[in-house]
């Protein structure tokens, strides 16, 4: 049984922060770091030249020095408002209402509610009480494609099932000046925040990416990865920390990937954009060129790292220039751990 994923739909907040400005507030927050210099020069090489936050830069739970309960708070209800409306819109595209859909997953991951997002989308969406949820709280940056591989399993097991599934992430929870290590620096550019749905289902709404079964799917835990990136929460907020094996961990698990590959050549790519060097190696990996992983750059460059959405927004963009009937792709996100998550598919015109 075939599952479909179809034409995504993102959400950004109306707080575009161009990364001079960000520059500008390292400068004016550190003024006396010791390697100011290098970090100002870093930041100018992210890739990313603007991106989004649902506050604006110099809002106390950004910028500023609220603690952790307002940063919760803030984070949470702006995802809740940015993935409710991606989910409104992805619904409209493909001519469903609430109550036509049978399952919702849901990933988030920066801040912390009880309930999650499924639960509060079930309400403000209107969907009915017998809906199936997933709710995945700790993937980060693959908590999208993540999201998708329990999705193809429940269509798999669950023929006909519509599944709503949505990602929504406020990585400008993280933007905390307490952090003040080289790499904490990078990860003030690098992020944005966005939500982003799609469904999937066993039956093609329309054009998509074709995914045959769950054996198209993939997931990796690499060993002894646990602090390569890692989250962590004190009175000050949530923060973001990895080591220096951190640069090298998509490297690492790149040579399992392809074995799970095999020989199966790959046409195009939705590759998370957790750097342009996660970007270019990948692709290098996968055997393609900057105009096959264009998308994922144009958003690492426009809209910056947007952590368990990105694949979903990167899918939305190859939409505006779609494969051929019959191209076959790959989808690769990497996660906190150090995860990896894949799906292989064709595209479906």
């Amino acid at each position: 049984m075939p599952a479909y994923i179809h034409r995504p739909a993102t959400v950004f907040p109306t707080n575009q922060v161009a990364t001079t400005a960000i520059a500008d507030d390292i400068r004016h927050h550190h003024p006396d770091h010791p390697k100011l210099g290098a970090i100002l020069r870093i930041v100018a090489n992210t890739g990313v030249r603007t991106r989004y936050f649902t506050r604006a830069l110099d809002a106390p739970t950004v910028a500023g020095d609220a603690g952790v309960g307002d940063r919760a708070s803030a984070g949470f209800n702006d995802a809740l408002d940015l993935a409710t409306e991606a989910a409104r819109r992805t619904l409209t595209h493909h001519h469903l209402a609430p109550v036509d859909v049978d399952a919702i997953i849901t990933t988030h991951s920066t801040g912390w509610a009880v309930p999650n997002l499924d639960i509060h989308l079930v309400e403000r969406l209107g969907l009915r009480a017998d809906v199936r949820r997933i709710a995945l709280t700790t993937m980060a940056c693959a908590g999208g494609t993540q999201a998708l591989i329990r999705a193809v399993d429940m269509v798999t097991a669950r023929p006909d099932a519509r599944v709503l599934v949505v990602a929504a992430e406020t990585i400008s929870a993280i933007y905390n000046h307490a952090d003040d290590q080289v790499e904490h620096m990078i990860y003030k550019a690098l992020f944005g925040d966005s939500a982003a749905a799609t469904l999937v289902t066993s039956s093609p709404l329309g054009p998509g990416l074709r995914v045959d079964s769950p054996a198209d799917t993939y997931e990796h835990v690499l060993p002894d990865s646990l602090t390569r990136y890692n989250g962590r929460v004190d009175a000050a907020g949530f923060h973001f920390d990895s080591t220096k094996q951190a640069l090298t961990a998509a490297d690492d698990v790149l040579p399992d990937l392809l074995k799970w590959l095999g020989s199966d050549l790959v046409d195009f790519g939705v590759i998370h954009p957790g750097s342009q060097r996660i970007i270019d190696d990948t692709a290098r990996a996968l055997g393609l060129d900057a105009h096959d992983t264009r998308h994922s750059t144009d958003t690492l460059e426009q809209e910056g790292n947007l952590g368990g959405p990105s694949v979903l927004r990167i899918l939305e963009r190859t939409y505006t220039e779609p494969p051929a009937n019959g191209a076959h792709g790959v989808m690769v996100a990497y996660g906190p751990g150090f995860t990896t998550a894949a799906i292989r598919g064709t595209w479906h015109a």
